[in-house]
């Protein structure tokens, strides 16, 4: 049975692009231009994953990414034409799975599209659920575990930590770090990230020293990986 993904945007031409790119794919394409009609969409059709712009008439792509997220664990792309990573950071926070930013090639969106399929195919972990090879945190509870063993983490620790697992894979500023902890008085500079790295490597990895989980990516900053 053919995958189904809801394309989200407000360009028709470019919807209808992506549509035909998906629809060669081998997808079953729903196509929404406004926030309204995305969330409509999605509580009629199900999709399997959406594909959602940041700029919406009627409901904004992050409201939609955020009421989405409160009833489901269906992998959303985000697309955005705004360079401010902050807007970024604020959607993979509220529980995108990948973003894009314009222009791009269709044959990437629908190559980001399946990666993130992949990933998330099987049983999916609720929302609130985050893992990574032998870590589990718990959105909710605020609790970690490594190895069926709860671990101690600050509030930073853990927010950084989730960050990490939201975006494994994928290499990580400093400054988008820095980002996630935003508000937390005591990561005042990008460098403070490497500190908390230090101590969440003490704490979840099986050797400190030698990092199996989050790995120094040299000249852009760090990524969570369970390869």
């Amino acid at each position: 049975m053919p995958q189904r993904v809801l394309i989200v945007d407000d360009e028709r031409k470019l919807v209808q692009g992506l549509a035909a790119y998906f629809r060669q794919a081998g997808f079953d394409v729903l196509t929404a231009y406004d926030g309204r009609a995305a969330l409509e969409s999605f509580g009629r059709d199900h999709p399997d994953l959406v594909i959602l712009d940041l700029m919406l008439p009627e409901i904004d792509g992050l409201d939609v990414c955020r009421a989405i997220r409160q009833r489901s664990a269906t992998p959303i792309i985000m697309l955005t034409a705004r360079v401010d990573e902050a807007d970024t950071l604020i959607g993979l926070e509220l529980g995108a799975d990948d973003y894009i930013t314009k222009p791009f090639s269709p044959r990437e969106v629908v190559a980001r599209a399946r990666a993130v399929l992949r990933r998330t195919s099987g049983a999916l972990a609720p929302a609130s659920v985050l893992r990574g090879g032998s870590i589990l945190l718990d959105i909710d509870r605020r609790s970690a575990t490594a190895d069926g063993q709860a671990i101690e983490l600050t509030p930073t620790e853990f927010d950084l930590l989730a960050t990490l697992l939201r975006n494994r894979g994928r290499p990580l500023s400093r400054a988008q770090l820095l980002d996630a902890v935003a508000g937390d008085e005591e990561a005042a500079y990008e460098r403070t990230i490497d500190a908390h790295i230090k101590n969440l490597r003490r704490k979840i990895e099986p050797d400190p020293s030698h990092p199996r989980y989050i790995v120094t990516v040299f000249g852009v900053g760090y990524k969570f990986t369970d390869d």
